[in-house]
């Protein structure tokens, strides 16, 4: 399954403080420290503070990880699906809620 990754930086004290934060997010995503079954299909970041990555894994549970050693960033994760998916899936929703208001 398909997951977007958004993180933000958290405040800092110092300047020093914010660098170590920063170095800790760039390991979060370097291929040595990432679980084995999360394959980065994008990572992007914001104009200013943050990003977005799209990652893929059959073990959400790698992304609990990933989030728990890495906390000088706040993150969120939002499951994904292909987007003829959602519109597939979307219609055949309207006509199962139709038929039921018209039963």
């Amino acid at each position: 399954m398909k997951y977007v990754v958004t993180w933000r930086e958290r405040p800092t004290e110092s300047a020093a403080e914010y660098e170590t934060a920063q170095k800790r997010v760039q390991e979060a995503f370097s291929a040595s420290e990432m679980p084995k079954s999360l394959t980065i299909h994008q990572f992007v970041a914001r104009v200013g503070l943050g990003g977005y990555a799209v990652l893929e894994t059959n073990e959400p549970a790698d992304l609990q990880y990933l989030i728990t050693v890495y906390t000088p960033a706040s993150f969120t994760i939002e499951p994904l699906i292909e987007a003829l998916a959602a519109v597939t899936t979307g219609t055949r929703g309207l006509d199962r809620r139709y038929l039921l208001q018209n039963n």
